[in-house]
């Protein structure tokens, strides 16, 4: 059978008993995903980087398993479907990777969001604005189809004000589902929303003690110097814990999660 005849074959029994390899496997999920839903848009696929350190091996089988799983679902059904490379350059940097140069100024500003922490290579405006663009020129390199976005843009401009207000309305309900699958020391700090020190400007991983989904605010306190603070979640004061991406289903920020398939 051809490849083009194949491609254009009906969403049917036969259609879908194609090949049995992995990829075909998830394409049929997200088929009946789709179906349940009726939607007739192109199929998301996504997937999600980490610019705390420059794309490698991993980044590269992570965006091809995807297409795979792309492709597949397009021979499957003949539909359209787009790619997001997404980087969470909103992230904390933890820790100073070993191979990139200036290793003692990017030590001076762990906590803070990537997108806040000047190039160690001199180049772009932030370290995360030169490893996203190692991350798209690798892509390119091999020729990948896909639509990058970066998490500061999407926070900062309010693509994902809709889903922080949602995630402050169920954020006991995402704490109590969350928290005791963590160990006993993150446990103790867990919320799902993190915000940005409005002093230091980092990252905070600490308990939120009151939310206000009508304010879009969270309160919490600084470990270390005891004071209080009531932050706004929006405009890039805060981001969002990875992990709870089920109950603000159907919110951009749901659909932003690695090797993830949505409509």
């Amino acid at each position: 059978m051809s490849d083009s005849i194949q491609k254009n074959l009906p969403l049917t029994p036969d259609a879908l008993a194609l090949p049995k390899a992995w990829p075909f496997e998830e394409a049929r999920k997200i088929v009946a995903h789709v179906e349940a839903r009726g939607g007739e848009a192109p199929a998301l696929l996504e997937t999600g980087y980490g610019p705390s350190g420059l794309p490698h091996i991993g980044t590269f089988g992570e965006v091809a398993r995807t297409t795979w799983v792309r492709l597949a679902y397009e021979r499957l059904t003949g539909r359209k479907t787009r790619l997001l490379a997404f980087s969470d350059d909103m992230d904390g940097l933890r820790k100073v990777p070993t191979n990139v140069p200036n290793q003692e100024m990017l030590a001076q500003h762990l906590g803070l969001p990537l997108s806040r922490i000047p190039d160690p290579f001199g180049k772009f405006e932030s370290f995360s604005a030169h490893n996203n663009a190692m991350l798209c020129e690798f892509l390119d390199r091999f020729g990948f189809d896909y639509e990058f976005a970066s998490a500061t843009d999407y926070y900062t401009s309010g693509v994902f004000d809709g889903a922080l207000r949602r995630m402050l309305e169920v954020h006991d309900e995402v704490v109590a589902t969350i928290a005791p699958t963590l160990g006993a020391e993150r446990r103790a700090t867990y919320s799902p929303v993190l915000p940005i020190h409005p002093r230091t400007g980092q990252v905070m991983q600490v308990p939120v003690f009151k939310v206000d989904p009508d304010a879009a605010t969270v309160q919490w306190k600084d470990p270390e110097t005891g004071e209080s603070f009531e932050t706004s979640v929006l405009g890039g004061n805060a981001r969002c814990s990875g992990r709870p991406i089920g109950p603000c289903a159907g919110t951009p920020l749901a659909s932003i999660t690695k090797c993830r398939a949505r409509i």
